[in-house]
């Protein structure tokens, strides 16, 4: 069958789903660019992102077959797009198995698919593999008829976590043969070669395993199939297109803004370059807008708004004076908003959001834009070609001109940045800051002084509930008192009562609401920054509020809550610990925050597990004898006569509360439990130093402790079920398993240098004569890099004279060498030190050593033929 270049972008999208549900997949729809619960990643990556949580056992899956055409987002290039290839936004074909098919289904699949659903060539296909799996090209063969010998390892086909952990395991890369007009001429071009000529189309990836953070490898309790096939890679070959842009997902978009701007595509590089930036960029700004990422100065936000002002520099280039991305906007949900439908459910929305950020940042561009090229044309006076790290500096700080623009224009026309000193006039630049927060503080307190002397203290209703009705007595906005603030302002608050217990003792602040007839203010924090006066720190994010207002003051109860139980706790802490350690154990500092506690206290060692266990069982029996917690308002002097502790360095006034729970008593100002029942229950999850003399516990309680406590049992579970035993005989089976585990390894060591010692006999056979010398340098297949030093010696051994041996191997991305060089022949000036450097150089890297034994590495495996053959060169030129 021949290849179909009449099918559009969409109809391959559709034929690929049609085709995985016509084989028992169900089609899922694509998740946000926004990932759900992963905190690894910024955006989605891949397509498999969203299987992550059925690959690891966590969720049930919807079916066991899945596909989907998922919409990604890579950051790594942006400062590159709009060349030929390079893409920030993209969409992903996939097939997923969970635990139900494997490498010879997965393999099937893509075949059949591609010759005969698509049409593509099958000689025009090349298929590789990981060096080390031996199944898949065996399968390949089978399926396809492709000789075994013409399938490439390649030690990149292995697929990673898209964060620092996760599942993982060995690929399979398809690769399509644009031809020898692409490629680069050597004879020995093939798929992974950097030329032109061979295009990866589909990954297969067989997961197996799940990497953790420190790279170690578990096997995943069932085979996955995971693969990923880029649509606009797809539809440039069917389309018989040089570049994706050439496509039909892009040429709308491109044709548009070239008719716009009286250009046309392909006449001139320098507007193509632009042409595609705007191509890209929209289309990415279009999906990020719909999945609710706004523009801000962190995180995706930045991302956002880095792509956004890139597309509007070019747009200018382009001779795009008004605001356009609206237009580009309306081009993508057109041209994408049959298949991704919320596009065109949230259209007005996207381009308001992508309308107000461009007319925000063209004043930006055009001023930047006129300072950076007066300041480029005194540098070409001057002949320098480096941009002052202080100027960088100055049109980010007063002007607001991105230091990636400044970058890429200065390459444009060919200068650098001194980044070093834009980053010395950064820090400069925040330590004035940090000067400055300080004086507003102090401007702050000034002000705050002047209403407390106005007014006198705030009344705290908080001990009797969470909801309270005050008067608006006062706002500051940038340490100036206000008569009204209108949304979104933000503003210091402060009313004449509240229930908002301000942060003190370790407890934090309240959060919550004040409603007033007109606005709606959120309250973020509430802090006491003077004494007697209660601020309650927010915003207004609905309307308006003014001086006067008689409002209706909400905390949060739940999180309120969450924190009484936490402060109730930890007095019984307190006093668990000086019972069983004794009373020179004193509160050295604490935290009661809603999600945990922290306490701090002195002690000269740590705690064993023993006593932790103890502290946690004393703590507990207190909160089920459901003690009710007595608050008794009294002159410092008759608390401290009825025992009540007072805390370490603490200043209290004359009149104090007194806290007491069964036999804790305590001087204590925060919120608490009505009695020790309602804390649930309490875990200890931490011991630890923070100071000489100083142990550091933090615990959970109630809703917290729950959840940790159901975790740890799923996961004694999950462990259980993987190792086919019943919890209570879990260590025994782990023991086992190590011991297992260490045989195993030393069995593999055997098997290694068994393995090793063949290899060395069959690269001594094939050892050069130069001068009379024997000559080895060669690739080594060996596991590891104490293998590959023992090679050497091998080898010499099996040569059984004076001999020159360099073996290399490729562990992942690097390479590593392994130089030796007899004895007799160091004498006669040959150096293991100097060939490790020459070999370490010319693959991008180092090398060096004693004269008869040295190392080295690098990492351009692409060099290892080249940077060996220099072996028998440098012996000979050196052999006296």
């Amino acid at each position: 069958m021949s290849v179909n270049t009449t099918l559009t972008g969409a109809e391959i999208r559709a034929r690929f789903l049609d085709f995985f549900v016509s084989k028992g997949h169900v089609k899922v729809p694509s998740s946000s660019l926004v990932p759900h619960n992963d905190p690894t990643v910024l955006l989605t990556t891949a397509g498999m992102q969203q299987m992550i949580p059925y690959f690891l056992g966590r969720e049930t899956p919807p079916a066991t077959r899945l596909t989907s055409a998922q919409k990604c987002f890579r950051t790594t290039d942006i400062d590159i797009v709009g060349n030929q290839r390079t893409l920030t936004f993209f969409e992903m074909l996939g097939n997923f198995s969970v635990g139900d098919y494997f490498k010879r289904e997965a393999i099937t699949f893509a075949w059949e698919f591609l010759t005969k659903v698509l049409g593509l060539p099958a000689d025009k296909l090349y298929p590789t593999v990981h060096p080390e799996d031996d199944e898949a090209p065996a399968i390949w063969t089978e399926v396809s008829g492709i000789p075994d010998e013409t399938i490439v390892r390649l030690e990149d086909n292995w697929w990673g976590p898209p964060g620092a952990s996760g599942p993982c395991g060995p690929d399979s890369e398809i690769y399509y043969d644009r031809g020898p007009e692409h490629g680069c001429g050597r004879p020995d071009c093939k798929p992974g070669c950097d030329c032109e000529r061979f295009l990866e189309i589909w990954n297969l990836v067989f997961m197996q395993y799940y990497q953790d953070f420190d790279g170690t490898r578990e096997p995943l309790p069932r085979k996955n199939i995971d693969t990923g096939m880029g649509l606009e890679r797809l539809t440039m070959v069917l389309q018989g297109r040089e570049s994706v842009f050439e496509t039909d997902l892009y040429r709308p978009i491109i044709d548009h803004f070239a008719g716009l701007t009286g250009t046309e595509y392909g006449k001139d590089p320098k507007t193509d370059v632009s042409l595609r930036v705007i191509a890209d960029h929209a289309r990415a700004l279009v999906f990020l807008a719909a999945d609710g990422v706004l523009p801000s100065n962190e995180g995706r936000g930045y991302i956002f708004r880095r792509v956004l002002r890139r597309a509007v520099r070019h747009g200018k280039l382009l001779g795009l004076d008004k605001p356009f991305l609206s237009i580009a906007a309306d081009t993508v949900i057109n041209l994408l908003g049959d298949y991704y439908t919320e596009l065109r459910q949230k259209r007005d929305r996207i381009v308001e959001v992508l309308s107000m950020e461009e007319k925000k940042f063209s004043q930006t561009l055009n001023t930047g834009l006129q300072l950076l090229n007066e300041l480029l044309t005194e540098l070409n006076k001057k002949q320098e070609r480096v941009i002052p790290g202080e100027q960088v500096f100055k049109l980010y700080d007063t002007h607001g001109f991105p230091v990636e623009l400044t970058q890429e224009i200065a390459a444009e026309q060919g200068f650098t940045i001194d980044t070093a000193g834009f980053e010395e006039a950064m820090q400069r630049q925040q330590e004035r800051s940090r000067a400055a927060s300080q004086f507003v503080q102090k401007q702050d307190d000034r002000v705050l002084t002047e209403i407390l002397q106005r007014h006198g203290p705030t009344e705290f209703t908080g001990y009797q509930g969470v909801a309270g009705n005050g008067k608006v007595l006062a706002l500051v906005v940038d340490s100036q008192e206000a008569e009204d603030i209108s949304a979104p302002q933000q503003a210091l608050l402060i009313l004449d009562s509240t229930p908002f217990y301000a942060e003190s003792g370790g407890q934090i602040g309240d959060r919550g609401t004040i409603q007033g007839p007109m606005g709606l203010f959120e309250v973020q924090d509430t802090r006491r920054p003077i004494k007697g006066l209660i601020v309650h720190y927010g915003k207004l994010t609905e309307g308006h509020l003014r001086v006067g207002d008689e409002v209706q003051a909400s905390v949060i109860g739940d999180r309120r809550e969450d924190t009484m139980r936490n402060h109730s706790a930890t007095h019984l802490l307190h006093k668990a610990l000086r019972d069983l350690l004794g009373p020179q154990v004193e509160q050295r500092g604490s935290l009661v925050e809603p999600e945990r506690l922290r306490f701090d206290f002195s002690s000269p060692r740590p705690l064993t597990p023993s006593e932790i266990a103890q502290v946690d069982a004393q703590v507990n029996r207190w909160i089920r004898a459901d003690y009710p917690v007595h608050i008794n308002v009294m002159p410092l002097q008759e608390a401290m006569q009825t025992g009540a502790m007072a805390l370490f360095g603490e200043k209290y006034d004359d009149v104090v509360r007194v806290v007491s729970m069964g036999s804790s008593k305590e001087l204590c100002g925060g919120t608490h439990c009505a009695s020790t029942g309602q804390i649930g229950i309490f875990v200890t999850v931490q011991e630890g130093s923070v100071a000489a003399g100083v142990r550091r516990i933090e615990a959970l309680t109630g809703r917290a402790a729950e959840a940790y406590l159901r975790q740890r049992s799923a996961l004694v579970d999950t462990l259980a079920t993987k190792l086919q035993v019943q919890p209570d005989k879990l260590e025994a089976r782990i023991e086992l398993l190590q011991q297992d585990l260490a045989a195993a390894r030393r069995q593999i060591e055997q098997y290694q240098r068994e393995a090793a010692q063949q290899q060395a006999e069959t690269l001594a056979s094939r050892a050069q004569d130069v001068s009379g010398v024997p000559v080895v340098a060669a690739v080594a297949q060996v596991a590891n890099d104490k293998v590959l030093r023992e090679m050497g010696d091998m080898v010499r051994a099996k040569l059984n004279q004076p001999a020159v041996v360099v073996v290399a191997a490729a562990f992942g991305e690097r390479v590593a060498i392994q130089a030796s060089v007899d004895p007799v022949l160091t004498k006669r000036g040959l150096h293991a030190g100097k060939l490790a450097a020459a070999v370490g150089q010319r693959l991008g890297g180092k090398g060096g050593g004693r004269p008869d034994s040295a190392q080295g590495g690098g990492k351009n495996k692409a060099e290892m033929g080249a940077a060996l053959d220099l072996v028998p060169v440098l012996v000979k030129e050196n052999l006296k």
